[in-house]
């Protein structure tokens, strides 16, 4: 088994669990109730509070905060907790905050994802495996992110919001609606400007995926009729298609909730 490395400045408080093969640099404190997995590594300056679990092989790098009280208002000192996922890069002053009570106590962060310098994960959230925050991007309380989803550089995402799967938010856009799965938001307030298919071919999906997908997009966000006609005839056109499905899942699940439509035209 690999040895701890700590460094003489680190602080690592009665109780902190370390798994083996561990790093920590100069400056670095990890709170009593902080769980680092097998292979972590603080470079320096890194400080890991509350009742937070770090995921085997995540590099966290310096003045990062993660799992300090949340930044909400109503939080009274009721017991929340903070998990990040195995292999994440988390970059220069990104903040992390555990979960409150009024969200379920509990922010979740997957693995394989990584945050740009200076983003922040707001209480409450749930974001998926691989997904990339770019520098600077603030995503506020109850959000959900979904797998292999990027932020660009500068972007808001209001909070409550749902991001979905293979989605992508453009740099200093601000995202108020939820984003369909495979969508593209630009722009402030933004819209939706067409299906990610940058990132579609980059992931493997097919030529007969993409197409489908394209079509399905059309029709959903055609002039006539309303939304909840339109899913149903896409519903009916598409089923079985699983990325379509997917789409189609994610708006019943949102309810009542807005999405974030195109702006005109229903290019994809």
């Amino acid at each position: 088994m690999a040895e701890n490395v700590i460094h003489a400045s680190a602080i690592v408080e009665d109780g902190a669990k370390l798994g083996t093969g561990v790093k920590l640099g100069p400056y670095c404190i990890v709170g009593r109730d902080v769980t680092l997995g097998d292979g972590v590594e603080l470079v320096s300056h890194v400080v890991v509070a509350g009742t937070t679990a770090i995921g085997a092989n995540t590099r966290i790098f310096p003045f990062a905060s993660i799992g300090h009280q949340p930044q909400d208002l109503k939080f009274k000192g009721e017991p929340c907790s903070l998990t990040v996922g195995a292999h994440c890069i988390i970059r220069e002053g990104v903040t992390m905050n555990p979960g409150t009570e009024g969200g379920g106590s509990v922010t979740t962060v997957g693995d394989g994802c990584a945050f740009l310098a200076n983003s922040h994960v707001g209480h409450d959230c749930r974001v998926g495996n691989n997904v990339i925050f770019s520098n600077n991007v603030m995503l506020a309380g109850h959000c959900t992110v979904g797998d292999y989803a990027i932020i660009g550089g500068g972007a808001a995402v209001i909070q409550f919001a749902r991001v979905g799967a293979h989605a992508f938010v453009g740099g200093m856009s601000g995202l108020e609606n939820d984003l369909i799965p495979y969508g593209m938001a630009l722009g402030n307030r933004a819209y939706l400007s067409g299906l990610n298919i940058v990132g579609l071919q980059r992931r493997g999906f097919s030529r007969t995926d993409i197409h489908g997908l394209r079509r399905a997009y059309r029709l959903l966000f055609a002039a006539e009729g309303t939304l909840m006609e339109r899913l149903e005839d896409v519903q009916a056109e598409f089923s079985g298609q699983p990325i379509v499905d997917e789409i189609i899942a994610f708006i019943r699940e949102g309810g009542k909730r807005s999405l974030c439509t195109p702006s005109s035209g229903t290019d994809a």
